[in-house]
C-alpha cells in the first residue's frame, strides 16, 4: 500500500474554540442546516462521536460516504477522520485520512490546516495529477464550508 500526502491552509475570523465546536463537535446538526446544498444529513452507525465512531454522510446529490473518527482533541482543536467508503474512493484509493487542526491567528481568528493522506491499493500506480485534482476540489468545498460556518457563527454567536 502506498501513501500520498497533501496539505492545505485556510483562515477565518472566528476564534478556534468557537470554530472547532461548530465544525467538529456540532457538525452533525449544523452542516445540513448551514450547507444544505451539499449535505442532507449524518447518520451515526457506531459510536458516540469520539474515536471509532462511524458515520454515513448523505449528500444532497444522493451520494453517500462513510467516515470513521480517528481522534478528537478538544484542547488542541484537532480532528482526525478517515473516509472509508463512498464515491470519493476509487478502485485505486482504499481510504483517505484527513487531519484538521485549528490554531490562533495573529488577529485572534483561526488558521485551519488540513492534511490528507491517500492510501492506495497494492500494486496500483496512482497519478499525482489525480490526487491534485481531487484536492483542488476538496479545497474548494472546505473553503466554502469554512465560510458557511463563519457566516453562521457571526450571526449566531456561541455562548
Amino acid at each position: 500500500m502506498g501513501v500520498l500526502s497533501y496539505e492545505a491552509e485556510f483562515s477565518s475570523s472566528i476564534p478556534p474554540a468557537n470554530l472547532f465546536k461548530a465544525m467538529v463537535l456540532d457538525m452533525v446538526t449544523l452542516l445540513p442546516k448551514i450547507f444544505p446544498q451539499l449535505f442532507t444529513n449524518f447518520v451515526t452507525l457506531q459510536g458516540d462521536g469520539g474515536p471509532g465512531t462511524i458515520r454515513q454522510v448523505n449528500l444532497a446529490d444522493g451520494r453517500t460516504l462513510k467516515e470513521r473518527t480517528e481522534a478528537v482533541d478538544k484542547e488542541n482543536f484537532r480532528y482526525v477522520y478517515s473516509i472509508i467508503e463512498g464515491d470519493v474512493l476509487t478502485n485505486n484509493i482504499e481510504k483517505i485520512c484527513n487531519e484538521v487542526s485549528l490554531t490562533v491567528a495573529l488577529d485572534g481568528g483561526t488558521i485551519c490546516k488540513r492534511s490528507s493522506r491517500y492510501f492506495t491499493a497494492d500494486d496500483v500506480d496512482v497519478k499525482e495529477e489525480e490526487i491534485k485534482a481531487h484536492n483542488e476540489k476538496t479545497d474548494g468545498i472546505l473553503g466554502a464550508i469554512l465560510k458557511a460556518f463563519e457566516h453562521y457563527l457571526l450571526e449566531n454567536p456561541l455562548n
